[in-house]
């Protein structure tokens, strides 16, 4: 019996799973504004396994959100994950963070585009089919009224960007699911447990989040 504890914390939802054998069986999860990853991340740990009425020394990987998405997200759940693997002595599987956001799309047509939010009109996006395999690798890009206009297929939008995407992307294959506003752990299960299966894992030393861009300090200008 496998279970993996999922870890997503690359957007403002701060999500933890527990799956068995590819299964989702416990998630808690919270989307906060004031990103509450720190406080919240390591108490859903503990609940989750607790009420998956499991020990820590069941669990066979761990898997975590590897981006893109919010920089300091990524690093408060990469790093949970690799102190309980350290400890633990378990592999570490890395989770592509659109990828896991485009499964919550259950159609058998069309094309998926997963997008987060970056800045201004720029977006993180990648396209897959419904099959969930890569069409189009991950991109930074900006939306224009010309994106995707290359795609005569049904497109289905998912992400935080609704509110900045749907007034420029009219076209009439293109259509917006508005629920589907975050990646969450609870859609990792079947993902990280393939990956376990063929043991495609990272090493936990070395692997650091997919940012995407290089992570930008501002200096203050208060004297």
């Amino acid at each position: 019996m496998s279970f993996i504890l999922n870890i997503e914390t690359a957007t403002k939802n701060c999500s933890v799973a527990i799956a068995k054998n590819g299964e989702t069986i416990l998630c808690k999860e919270i989307a906060e504004e004031g990103y509450s990853h720190a406080e919240k991340l390591h108490v859903f740990i503990e609940e989750v396994i607790a009420e998956a009425k499991i020990n820590v020394h069941d669990l066979v990987a761990v898997a975590v959100s590897q981006g893109p998405g919010s920089y300091t997200g990524l690093r408060i759940g990469v790093s949970a994950a690799k102190g309980l693997c350290y400890a633990l002595g378990i592999p570490l599987i890395a989770v592509d963070t659109l990828q896991t956001l485009a499964s919550q799309v259950s159609f058998n047509d069309g094309l998926i585009v997963p997008m987060l939010d970056a800045r201004r009109m720029e977006v993180y996006s990648a396209i897959l089919n419904s099959k969930l395999e890569t069409i189009r690798e991950i991109q930074s890009q900006i939306i224009t009224e010309d994106s995707f206009n290359e795609y005569a297929e049904t497109i289905y939008f998912v992400g935080d960007c609704t509110d900045k995407c749907k007034p420029v992307l009219t076209k009439e294959n293109f259509i917006f699911l508005e629920q589907i506003k975050y990646p969450s752990a609870r859609d990792m299960g079947k993902i990280s447990y393939d990956k376990y299966q063929i043991k495609d894992i990272v090493d936990v030393a070395y692997f650091e989040p997919y940012y995407l861009k290089d992570f930008m300090i501002t200096t203050s200008k208060k004297q």
